[in-house]
């Protein structure tokens, strides 16, 4: 403590020794010219007094003391102004360094305050230098890791690269394997149809010579006479060759063969017979779930009845369409078609019974005949996933995609032959005679003339059309938007007359949720958001009934059975609900 103070002491006695230092120096000159002035103020003192003590001098030495005195006076006066000269120098100098000590005082504060933040920076940079220290080490660690997923991706992409050698190989023996499996089974049909054929040939028919229909057919091995007697005279028998007799395998077996002399035709003898004419039956109102069954392994996209309302159709996102047999009041699985490589969105029969078409999410849609679960024709061309898929004619297909294309194929060359660009994603279509009708995200309806190509007619919407559906008679067009809304549109006249059709707690689910029209025009069924099923009253426009509490999400698609008997609900959660009023 002793010390401390004794340090103190010196630096204040050092400090006012300095001060007195430079006030010395200041006040050099004024003190040199009062020193001076006190040397010529005592001088003059000096010869006063001697002047007094010798009054006898002369009179030129008053006169010589008078001149000095003048001369004295003189300086005097001029010394005094200096004096004032100086004084007030002294002033401005004593001012000057008040302000050069106010602003030395504020030099050490800002030096402080910088030397303060000179601090904050060191310790910052220091900061820095470790936190870049850390990065670096960081970055190295990365870099690192860079190289070594680097060179596992350089392994996986060879050995993918080998995997899909592998696949192709394998695809390769697989298709070998069908081609030779199909040969086999065109040997075999072959082979059973020459047995049948000589098994006809070796059978007899025994015809009645007055008439113009074989009445039976000999059951005896043995061999016929010409002639033969009964009851009523003489009987005139024929030995011939008959195909009707045979095993129904013949019709057929014979029908492969037409088949095999139409060339690339995918149509049969069947498929070119003329369209069955549709019956609309009375449609009733379902208010109850006769079935719940989990038809998939993932999401359900679309379902159909067939004209017959015997079979129905589910496809889903696990790439497969399964059919129903509708007996009863239940679906029981009849078969699986597959062949697509990715989801399946739209399902349709064709008129006649004998095929499926379908729209799936690899780019191309697919055709089946009920009876073998190889697709029978793949129609590739599309960008992007086919939305919609239907048949327009006998042997016609038109589909619709989100490449913004509408698509006309014909199945005999199984070739497109009309490609119409559109200007926004084509969510659905419907064919009618002579026009295809297509909904779009842009909030459109478009009419198109399937002769000339062309766009005849644009109904605006009021939000994104996810699906359509005419009425049996292609009289009325079903239309529903992500505006929660439903709109059947009147075909008949130029003003199309819509009445829209809402419910509280009815939301759209999806882009691709699918409503429909009963079969006699009287109802409208679409699927909600919250798993429940609303079907409107068409001639009220109020809803007639809502159906919850089997699905567990959002519902996907609704179909009607074309005999208004049954209604059938599909979800995203692999469910399948059949209603009735059974």
């Amino acid at each position: 403590m002793a010390a401390v103070t004794e340090t103190w002491r010196r630096h204040i006695v050092g400090q006012l020794k300095h001060r007195d230092l430079n006030q010395h120096h200041r006040f050099q000159d004024l003190i040199r010219f009062y020193t001076r002035l006190l040397e010529k103020t005592s001088l003059t003192k000096g010869i006063l007094s001697c002047s007094v003590r010798r009054p006898s001098s002369d009179r030129s030495s008053v006169s010589s003391l008078l001149h000095q005195n003048n001369d004295l006076k003189k300086t005097t006066g001029e010394l005094a102004y200096q004096v004032l000269e100086l004084q007030q120098q002294i002033k401005i100098k004593e001012c000057v360094l008040e302000e050069q000590r106010a602003r030395r005082v504020e030099d050490g504060s800002r030096l402080e305050g910088a030397l303060g933040a000179r601090r904050v920076l060191q310790r910052r940079v220091e900061t820095v230098q470790e936190e870049n220290g850390a990065l670096k080490r960081k970055y190295d660690e990365l870099l690192e890791l860079q190289r070594r997923e680097e060179t596992k991706l350089r392994e996986e992409t060879v050995r993918g690269e080998h995997l899909l050698e592998d696949l192709i190989h394998l695809k390769t023996q697989a298709a070998a394997h069908m081609n030779s499996r199909n040969q086999r089974r065109s040997r075999a049909r072959e082979a059973n149809l020459l047995k049948e054929l000589q098994t006809a040939a070796r059978s007899k028919v025994t015809v009645d010579s007055c008439s113009s229909a074989p009445t039976s057919r000999s059951a005896s091995p043995k061999s016929d006479p010409q002639q033969a007697w009964t009851d009523g005279g003489p009987v005139r028998r024929f030995r011939f060759r008959s195909l009707s007799a045979s095993s129904p395998r013949i019709l057929s077996s014979f029908r492969d063969l037409f088949e095999k002399r139409r060339g690339h035709s995918v149509c049969s003898l069947e498929e070119d017979l003329v369209f069955p004419v549709r019956f609309s039956s009375s449609a009733r109102v379902p208010v109850r779930a006769l079935q719940v069954l989990e038809a998939h392994e993932q999401g359900i996209n679309a379902v159909r009845f067939s004209s017959s309302c015997q079979l129905l159709a589910t496809g889903g996102t696990d790439r497969e369409i399964k059919l129903w047999e509708v007996r009863s009041g239940s679906l029981t699985h009849r078969s699986t078609l597959d062949g697509s490589t990715e989801g399946i969105t739209c399902i349709e029969f064709d008129p006649a019974g004998f095929r499926i078409l379908a729209a799936s999410y690899d780019k191309s849609a697919l055709l089946w005949r009920l009876d073998d679960s190889v697709p029978k024709l793949t129609l590739t061309g599309h960008s992007r996933k086919v939305t919609a898929a239907r048949f327009s004619g006998l042997h016609q297909v038109v589909t619709g995609s989100a490449d913004r294309t509408i698509r006309l194929w014909d199945l005999q060359r199984a070739a497109c032959v009309k490609v119409v660009e559109v200007s926004s994603y084509c969510s659905d279509l419907v064919c009618c005679e002579n026009s295809v009708i297509s909904g779009h995200f842009d909030s459109k309806i478009r009419v198109w003339d399937s002769r000339t190509e062309r766009c005849v007619q644009e109904l605006l919407v009021q939000g994104k059309v996810t699906s359509l559906d005419i009425s049996s008679d292609q009289r009325q067009l079903l239309s529903c938007c992500r505006d929660d809304c439903l709109q059947l549109v009147d075909l008949r006249g130029r003003s199309n007359e819509r009445v829209c059709f809402r419910a509280d707690g009815f939301k759209c689910g999806s882009d691709s949720s699918k409503a429909v029209i009963s079969p006699d025009g009287c109802f409208l069924a679409a699927g909600s958001a919250d798993g429940a099923v609303y079907i409107w009253n068409v001639s009220t426009g109020n809803l007639e009934t809502r159906l919850p509490d089997r699905h567990s999400s959002s519902i996907s698609a609704v179909a009607w059975s074309m005999s208004g008997e049954y209604v059938v609900s599909v979800d995203k959660s692999r469910r399948a609900v059949l209603w009735s009023d059974i």
